[in-house]
């Protein structure tokens, strides 16, 4: 059996450590932080995936009978551990301010029965997206299929839950559940961006979705698509200013096709279809067709958003 330094490696460590939280916390580490938990979260998410299509994402042998019964217990037992989770998050963003004595347990017990109120809701945002997806790809056999096999209808279950935690004040958790449908499927949608009803991925690999971007109704998206941003504004010290509104709107009734990179605080107007490929930094008029071809800015005047989509 080999022989190792396990304390010198361990000594390094600690070292590591110190170095990075005295220059990232000059007011010295915060003792008896708990971080939210990645695998009691999954946990969770799989647990209201079963809430939410008890017959089809719940128990393998649940019965219509008991569908009831099970989303009673199921929810019951997902928001209690959420409870836990919105706890440690507000303990961890009270911390980071140095807030030791706030009293968090009122805010938590109000934000987790503010998302558990939300989940018909959401429910009825999903169904649009599963028909939409349905209607959207004639290779979709039934919305059961859709449900079942579709990356782009999982990455919207994760982001529409994600989307309500952002919303309540609960960001690290929002992230947390994000990137582990991103992890999954390869699609990366913020949960501070705005989607509205009847939002299809098709495909979805490479499909990206910035913080503030905002999409409207029946907007449709295919593989490697990105809504990003164009720059960074920086502050005085050299720091990226946070929150600015820097992704593109895309209004209702929307097509991009694959590979197309829409990039800035642009305008998409409703019913407009970008091609495969374009390289997007100007608004685009409601109906236009814009085609690789013609994107190019260098020689794209406001006469010539026009042609055929790629």
């Amino acid at each position: 059996m080999a022989d190792f330094d396990i304390g010198a490696i361990v000594r390094d460590l600690n070292e590591a450590r110190r170095q990075w939280r005295q220059a990232h916390r000059p007011a010295g580490e915060v003792r008896g932080i708990e971080f939210p938990s990645r695998d009691a979260l999954a946990t969770i998410l799989g647990q209201l995936k079963g809430v939410l299509f008890p017959l089809r994402l719940g128990p393998p042998d649940l019965r219509q009978e008991s569908e009831d019964f099970h989303v009673a217990h199921a929810l019951d037992t997902a928001l209690h551990a959420l409870l836990r989770q919105v706890r440690i998050e507000l303990r961890y963003s009270a911390a980071l301010r140095h807030l030791t004595h706030t009293d968090i347990e009122p805010q938590a017990l109000e934000a987790t029965r503010a998302f558990g109120a939300a989940l018909p809701g959401i429910r009825t945002l999903l169904d649009s997206d599963v028909i939409a997806a349905f209607q959207g790809d004639p290779a979709a056999r039934s919305v059961d299929e859709v449900l079942l096999c579709y990356p782009g209808i999982h990455a919207m279950i994760h982001y529409r839950l994600a989307h309500c935690l952002y919303g309540l004040g609960l960001p690290l958790l929002a992230r947390i559940i994000a990137e582990q449908a991103h992890a999954e499927t390869g699609i990366d949608i913020h949960p501070g961006a705005t989607i509205g009803a009847g939002f299809f991925i098709d495909h979805g690999t490479g499909v990206v979705i910035g913080e503030t971007a905002v999409i409207g109704q029946r907007v449709r998206l295919y593989q490697a698509v990105t809504l990003g941003a164009k720059r960074f504004p920086a502050n005085i010290d050299g720091s990226l200013q946070k929150g600015l509104p820097r992704h593109p709107v895309v209004e209702d009734d929307v097509v991009i096709y694959a590979g197309a990179t829409v990039l800035g605080r642009i305008t998409i107007g409703k019913g407009a279809v970008i091609g495969g490929n374009v390289w997007l930094t100007h608004d685009v008029p409601a109906g236009a067709r814009v085609a690789q071809a013609a994107s190019r800015e260098d020689d794209l005047g406001a006469s010539d958003i026009s042609g055929e989509s790629a």
